[in-house]
């Protein structure tokens, strides 16, 4: 890459990278938002709500990074173009596309990076977060006891516990069986801890009482000092981890295995995020064509070009919608997956003529460069 170029390169790198950190940052602060739960209702530590969300974050990433590049292209070229940069390189007999390549160079990079995340960082993470939401959902110390209200984890029990501390103490507990036999068993004390015993969850109470009624309509009553309630029996054994479509691989997207049930139902939906994760990473050169064609395409303005890139900005978010909608629509017909391929080509494709429709006059390229200008280009 030559010195302009490498120049040119670096004016567009740099936005890019802010716009993506900026825009990342603005996804994560949402995705936390709607992870709040985890530590409010199911009472996890910060450390698990770090994971998952930073597992999110490929996925998203992969969504942001053609906004990003499009975004920071415009800003990046805008400027570039106004203060008379890129003209000063036409006139210096650079072609059009020598002017373009360096954005060209970093929307493919973009391209390749998003192909990446999409094809094997983004199922790993997405099938580690899943893994980790499970352990969340099927924790016993959180979906036994809840804070002061009467909890159901399993058929004929009922917890309750009126405070729970920062140590993961139970405050004042109250448990309540019924027998499958018949009968039924209170269960009162001051304190209790949920703990392991011989690798088996148990809850541990202390300074309480037990009362338990017979199918025949005899009380017994125990005062005690500690008492060990098992758990295990209560514990969903068979509830397995299962892996949504976002979460598997691209050769199991392709290749599910039609024996399994849920497989067979969703093959036509997992054919076409398949086809997504190929077709998502060519927006990144659509939208750097679009920008490019917004700033370049037309003629030269020294009153700027917001009116042309509010109608590109435009265009590129509702060909945006239309590739989530084609994905969508893919769901319900194989035939029409060609269309998640042909939005972003047919974009790309446009820009480009816009590009290339004239040659570039450097005549009047030399007349709108201002006495005394100099080209910056040179100097870098």
């Amino acid at each position: 890459m030559r010195l302009i170029e490498s120049y040119l390169f670096r004016q567009i790198f740099g936005p890019t990278l802010f716009a993506t950190v900026a825009l990342t940052a603005v996804a994560v602060l949402s995705q936390s938002l709607g992870q709040l739960d985890i530590i409010v209702d199911q009472r996890q530590s910060a450390m698990v709500f770090i994971k998952i969300i930073l597992l999110a974050m490929p996925q998203l990433l992969a969504m942001i990074l053609p906004i990003a590049i499009f975004v920071a292209a415009l800003v990046a070229l805008n400027r570039l173009h106004t203060e008379q940069e890129i003209v000063v390189c036409f006139a210096g007999g650079m072609s059009r596309w020598r002017v373009i390549s360096p954005a060209m160079r970093l929307a493919i990079g973009a391209t390749l990076v998003s192909l990446a995340l999409n094809l094997w960082v983004q199922p790993w993470c997405q099938r580690v977060m899943r893994e980790e939401l499970f352990k969340v959902s099927t924790d016993l110390a959180s979906t036994l006891v809840r804070e002061g209200e009467f909890t159901e984890p399993a058929p004929g029990l009922t917890v309750y516990a009126q405070s729970i501390d920062q140590k993961g103490l139970l405050h004042n507990l109250f448990i309540h069986e019924e027998r499958p036999q018949g009968g039924a068993k209170v269960l009162a004390s001051r304190d209790g801890k949920i703990a392991k015993r011989n690798g088996a969850p148990v809850l541990i109470m202390q300074r309480g009482s037990n009362q338990e009624y017979s199918s025949t309509g005899v009380l017994n009553y125990l005062a005690f000092d500690e008492y060990i309630f098992e758990l295990n029996s209560f514990l969903n054994k068979d509830q397995l981890v299962h892996y949504k479509v976002s979460d598997r691989y691209l050769h199991e997207l392709f290749f599910p295995d039609l024996e399994q049930a849920w497989e067979k139902q969703n093959r036509k939906k997992m054919l076409a995020e398949a086809h997504s994760r190929l077709a998502s990473p060519l927006y990144n050169i659509a939208f750097m064509s679009l920008a490019l064609a917004a700033v370049i395409g037309g003629a030269f303005s020294r009153l700027g070009y917001g009116r042309r890139m509010a109608i590109i900005g435009a265009a590129a978010a509702v060909l945006r919608i239309l590739g989530f909608a084609a994905q969508a629509a893919c769901d319900d017909n194989v035939w029409l997956n060609v269309i998640q391929y042909a939005i972003p080509l047919g974009a790309t494709w446009w820009a480009m003529a816009q590009l290339f429709r004239q040659r570039v006059n450097r005549f009047i390229a030399i007349q709108a460069i201002p006495a005394g200008r100099t080209l910056n280009t040179a100097q870098a």
